[in-house]
């Protein structure tokens, strides 16, 4: 499996089958999305809240390519009203099977609206799990005490993909200690460095978590592709 981090919390998952999986593509307006970046494949968006540095392009992305959508409930019907075809609308603790992957919708701390405070259902995050690998996408969160349920039924976790940006969601001593309860193999920090209001760095993450033993911190420029 190859992830590739597009700036501020949009990722990129490409399987070993080909697939092309996005979460929270915010591409239009985004200034950390790499430029000239392309998108030539979508197969699936996974939408952790409606923020719109979170929905982002999803619907102009639904009219070029047709994806899978998974999200959740309020969410998904909103799409619908926007003309998205192919929405499967679920809610925490539920598991959406794409056939070549699987979505697992967490718990998350956080609100989720759009344009004229809409509300758009609760906020989550989701565990994937895909290609042998499974990575927890946390979504804009605060830490809470049940992400230790999270590592207990979904672990152990390949990978951690956690805010540190501070302000509204985790900042990066939050974010450390969530990987005290998490346990992942390795942690990639998002929704950083977006805007000045998201003071937390990749540097200060990476020194709260220092002494945590078995955690692999990954910071890719944006555009980069890893391999899980």
């Amino acid at each position: 499996m190859q992830l590739t981090w597009l700036g501020h919390s949009t990722l990129s998952l490409t399987l070993a089958s080909g697939e092309v999986v996005l979460i929270d593509p915010f591409i239009t307006g985004n200034p950390t999305y790499p430029a000239g970046h392309p998108i030539d494949r979508c197969d699936a968006i996974l939408l952790t809240h409606g923020h719109s540095d979170h929905l982002g392009d999803s619907v102009a992305l639904a009219k070029k390519f047709n994806p899978q959508f998974v999200a959740i409930h309020e969410l998904a019907v909103w799409l619908e009203g926007q003309g998205v075809a192919r929405i499967i609308g679920m809610n925490k603790g539920g598991t959406a099977d794409l056939g070549y992957l699987r979505a697992t919708m967490t718990h998350a701390q956080h609100s989720s609206s759009t344009t004229g405070n809409l509300y758009l259902g609760e906020a989550a995050g989701f565990v994937v799990e895909a290609d042998g690998r499974r990575i927890y996408f946390a979504g804009d969160t605060s830490i809470f005490g049940d992400m230790r349920l999270i590592a207990e039924i979904h672990g152990p976790l390949d990978l951690a993909v956690l805010p540190i940006g501070d302000l509204y969601t985790m900042g990066p001593r939050e974010a450390a200690y969530a990987c005290r309860l998490l346990r992942p193999k390795a942690v990639l920090p998002i929704h950083w460095g977006t805007f000045p209001a998201l003071t937390g760095t990749p540097e200060a993450f990476a020194a709260q978590v220092a002494d945590l033993p078995g955690t692999r911190v990954i910071t890719p420029a944006a555009g980069e592709t890893i391999t899980i």
